[in-house]
């Protein structure tokens, strides 16, 4: 799994793929949609209806200190949104 970094498990995104077969991947920031869809049909060899994107900006935190300002920031990055088709699922869990 070369642009799949991991899934994101989180309330919200196992919610929605519980209900509405809809999964959520953090992936590389060049991959492009395409890409995505291949990876994740061979991956998880289901039938992938919709990839949707999104880059999160990185978040800037500034300290004030003795010695100056301590400027630092997070790395940006890249979510998939993936619908597959009914009566398919992806196990993230292994289970």
């Amino acid at each position: 799994m070369g642009l799949i970094l991991s899934s994101i498990v989180t309330e919200k995104a196992t919610k929605a793929s519980e209900k509405s077969n809809v999964y959520s991947f953090y992936v590389m920031p060049n991959a492009n949609k395409i890409a995505i869809k291949n990876e994740v049909k061979k991956a998880f060899s289901v039938d992938v209806l919709d990839v949707r994107t999104l880059i999160v900006a990185p978040k800037i935190k500034i300290k004030f200190t003795k010695k100056g300002v301590q400027v630092g920031k997070t790395n940006k990055l890249k979510k998939a949104i993936i619908k597959v088709a009914v009566g398919q699922e992806i196990d993230l869990f292994g289970n």
